[in-house]
């Protein structure tokens, strides 16, 4: 359980990449060095210092490599303070990838949402030809690439949430973009028998930024809280950091995908409720709720890993409180009441 209140960054990115006791007796078997592609980004941070605690508490020697373009040199430091080694490598000059180390066990967080109706061309580059050529940098690794739940498209709320075996038809470049990333990672590993695990995430979320903080910054700004894309998964992302490192234990050949989040649907009116209540403020809404909304059914992750232990209840209080102190926040939306797919 999260503490009543998290009061700055330092203790947010402790809580954030707090190994459990499930992962510190499963690293040892993830072979050094642990290579990271695609750090830079959001959860990059989370999930690479997960993976130097976890070790550092099995007694494990295992090197973490953190790989991103890091175009700003301020946003190594933090990695680099906690241990984990950093590599400056650009996905789309595949030339660049020399410079790793061999590994093999890879973990991919490489991907590129926002933005895509401005450039949607850079989209579909990072999304397919950035991790395509980290496959064939380490064919003979154990993956562990992330993709999105936006690759379903808009289902029945009363169905709760598209499996895996769903058709993959979504709305939106972003979207499609994501499909192909999966079946080019698919394309890659069939033609280097690499093995590899999918896992289709559905809203990260901590104190910073995601779905929660989105609704709870249009309640302290007096701002209607748009409810016309109804109901949305999402899930800690510490919790989603250690189904990441522990899904390389369900890498295969061909790959298996997985949807990653948490089981429970979540209305936006529901939950915009709680958050005023929490807050101490009015709320008011815009739009109506529709009958389909992106939503996914984790059951078949859940089934290996359990539920994820972080009840989103708790989430929702630490984010009231943050947002309620002036707690920094990234200014990147979800956009989370998009239903055309444009982003």
């Amino acid at each position: 359980m999260l503490p009543d209140a998290i009061c700055d960054e330092p203790q947010l990115d402790r809580i954030l990449g707090e190994p459990g006791p499930k992962l510190v007796r499963f690293i040892p078997g993830v072979r050094s060095p642990l290579v990271i592609l695609g750090a830079g980004g959001k959860m990059g941070l989370t999930v690479a210092s997960m993976a130097r605690r976890a070790a550092d508490a099995a007694g494990h020697r295992l090197e973490v490599i953190a790989a991103s373009r890091f175009g700003d040199p301020e946003r190594r430091r933090p990695f680099e303070e906690q241990g984990i080694r950093t590599e400056s490598v650009d996905l789309l000059a595949p030339e660049t990838l020399r410079r790793l180390p061999e590994a093999a066990d890879v973990i991919s967080l490489v991907g590129l949402k926002f933005g895509t109706a401005q450039d949607p061309a850079m989209t579909w580059a990072v999304n397919t030809l950035a991790p395509v050529h980290g496959v064939h940098r380490y064919p003979e690794a154990r993956w562990v690439a992330l993709s999105t739940g936006n690759v379903y498209p808009q289902v029945p709320v009363a169905q709760g949430g598209a499996t895996e075996e769903h058709p993959l038809t979504p709305v939106g470049e972003y979207a499609n973009a994501a499909v192909a990333r999966e079946r080019l990672l698919e394309f890659a590993s069939r033609s280097g028998r690499t093995r590899m695990a999918v896992l289709r995430l559905n809203y990260a979320v901590e104190l910073r930024y995601g779905v929660l903080v989105d609704i709870a910054l249009r309640i302290a700004r007096g701002e209607p809280v748009d409810i016309s894309n109804g109901w949305f998964n999402c899930i800690w992302q510490g919790d989603a950091a250690d189904r990441i490192l522990r899904s390389l234990d369900l890498a295969e050949h061909p790959p298996r995908a997985f949807n990653l989040c948490h089981g429970d649907l979540l209305s936006v009116r529901t939950v915009a409720t709680e958050l005023a209540r929490l807050l101490d403020r009015p709320v008011s809404f815009t739009g109506q709720e529709s009958g389909t909304a992106l939503l996914s059914n984790p059951s078949r992750l859940d089934a290996h890993f359990g539920p994820p232990p972080t009840p989103l209840a708790d989430v929702m209080r630490c984010t009231a409180r943050w947002i309620t102190a002036g707690g920094r926040v990234l200014n990147r939306p979800t956009r989370f009441e998009v239903r055309d797919g444009r982003y």
